[in-house]
């Protein structure tokens, strides 16, 4: 079911089921849950992950301070064991829950990291001035700045979701759930122009001797259900390949390539939309935060658009006393 561990005991395995079938997990969750709790059990020296204590729990906060991890991991680890412990309660493989009084390690809020709207620019420009497939990374880069969609959604597209010139994306994202998010003409056009030419990049059927589409007898052109198809086994672009496409970009743009990626894409999506008046709410379904106090990392913009606010329009704002 999933890559962890094969040394997790079988309730570590029932929990790990239990996320995937009922709330959706991804593998790429329940593969660093299955490490978290891998890790967590070897810090027992041999005790039993079911009958860890309170103090277990405590020791292992410990030690993960030792290691000078970093706050945002600790946390999700220490989230992993609570729901790992209300799992076993709730089971009633647990008189107790252990978790109940332990504290997360406090995370500094940090700004998230994004790109300046001419920044953008100068990146969809060199997109489509890239030697090869430039109609494809334009695509790519105009939908994933016009929609916020995490990389794993936007690899993952069917080209279903877009035929028919549609005016917005239905997208299955974190635990399942659908959101509606609009696409802007400037993506809709690069969507056209590379549906135009997508073929190209569906690998022939297995035995095909290529792709012959007229005359007597003539093959059928391959087909793919995903928008952006490849050869490699998931039968799509995959993550890293989008990643390194974005890099090519990054120096053709002359942008540092350690300043680009999917996800600082993802927050100029989200901060660009506030700068120019979005709220937070439909920010917030926009990018499937299941939680708004997650959208409010980017209250930065806010306060500063309120701040221009009072400073361009308060009839006292200008008054020199």
């Amino acid at each position: 079911m999933t890559d962890a561990p094969a040394a997790l005991s079988r309730h570590v395995e029932s929990f790990l089921e239990m996320m995937a079938v009922e709330r959706g997990a991804s593998p790429h969750t329940l593969a660093a849950y299955g490490r978290d709790l891998a890790d967590f059990t070897a810090s027992l020296k041999g005790g039993d992950i079911l009958h860890a204590t309170a103090g277990d729990l405590v020791a292992y906060v410990a030690i993960m301070k030792r290691r000078a991890m970093a706050p945002r991991t600790a946390a999700r680890r220490i989230s992993c064991l609570r729901q790992f412990y209300k799992f076993l309660f709730a089971e009633n493989l647990r008189a107790d829950d252990p978790t109940a009084t332990l504290d997360a390690p406090k995370q500094g809020r940090s700004l998230p990291k994004y790109l300046t709207e001419a920044e953008v620019e100068a990146l969809l420009a060199a997109a489509r001035e890239l030697p090869r497939r430039p109609v494809r990374a334009t695509a790519l880069l105009e939908l994933i700045y016009a929609t916020g969609l995490r990389v794993s959604e936007l690899v993952g597209l069917p080209v279903a979701a877009v035929r028919g010139g549609a005016q917005a994306l239905i997208v299955r994202g974190k635990g399942s759930k659908e959101r509606m998010i609009p696409i802007g003409a400037a993506a809709r056009e690069a969507i056209e122009a590379y549906l135009a030419v997508r073929v190209a990049d569906i690998p022939p059927d297995p035995g095909s001797k290529g792709v012959q589409t007229k005359g007597k007898g003539a093959a059928r052109a391959p087909t793919s259900p995903w928008l952006f198809p490849s050869d490699g086994k998931a039968g799509h672009l995959m993550r890293d390949g989008f990643a390194k496409l974005l890099t090519e970009i990054a120096i053709a743009a002359g942008i540092s390539p350690s300043r680009v990626s999917p996800h600082v894409l993802r927050h100029s999506f989200a901060t660009h939309l506030l700068a120019h008046g979005a709220d937070l709410r439909s920010l917030q379904q926009m990018l499937g935060h299941a939680d708004i106090s997650t959208t409010q990392i980017y209250t930065h913009v806010l306060e500063e658009r309120l701040r221009r606010l009072v400073t361009d329009h308060h009839p006292l704002a200008h008054l020199k006393l």
